[in-house]
């Protein structure tokens, strides 16, 4: 009596399982299947989903740059965004950052700022870090992610990987592997 007991438990849990698992998928306008699926208000009236894909409103975060001071994604609104994860022992990200450099020292005053996110759990000495920015003149705020948490939150599983917001908040692009001066002038230049 027992196991047939155990059994029908056991069966009910997986349809309980499958019941709660198609629930969530469902495709309705009022749910998402997005990171945070929490509908966020733009200037313009709209809701948008907040979630990884083109047209969702980036997820916010805030961290902490090399020098101590806190740094919240959403202070940015206003601005494009480049949000760029990366460490300091990645050949392409090597290769990307003087391009990065050169472009945010061309464009920073014409509303463009770049995010460039360590993955600093990733490192082998946090004081890389400091040392690759002076070995590359970097002029662009550094943010330190300590615990990977955001790099989680962005799904990032190979570097570097690049997310190109609009003044909105808005994911516009998303590219994985480096980028190039020419390639952020013109996807930069096709965004509001």
């Amino acid at each position: 009596m027992k196991k047939y007991l155990a059994v029908v438990v056991l069966i009910g849990l997986v349809i309980w399982g499958l019941y709660d698992v198609g629930g969530n998928k469902s495709k309705s306008p009022d749910s998402t299947t997005h990171v945070a699926g929490v509908p966020t208000n733009t200037d313009q009236g709209q809701q948008l989903t907040v979630g990884l894909e083109k047209g969702n409103q980036a997820p916010d975060f805030e961290l902490r740059s090399v020098d101590g001071k806190a740094m919240k994604l959403s202070s940015l609104r206003g601005k494009k965004v480049i949000v760029n994860f990366w460490a300091t022992w990645c050949p392409p990200c090597r290769l990307e950052m003087p391009e990065m450099e050169k472009f945010y020292t061309k464009n920073k005053n014409e509303g463009i700022e770049i995010l460039a996110v360590n993955l600093t759990k990733a490192e082998k000495n946090r004081a890389d870090v400091p040392a690759f920015m002076k070995e590359f003149g970097l002029t662009f705020p550094v943010l330190l992610d300590e615990n990977s948490e955001v790099a989680r939150l962005y799904e990032v599983s190979s570097i570097p990987a690049s997310y190109i917001l609009d003044t909105q908040g808005v994911i516009r692009e998303k590219i994985v592997g480096p980028m190039t001066y020419d390639s952020m002038e013109k996807m930069l230049g096709k965004i509001k």
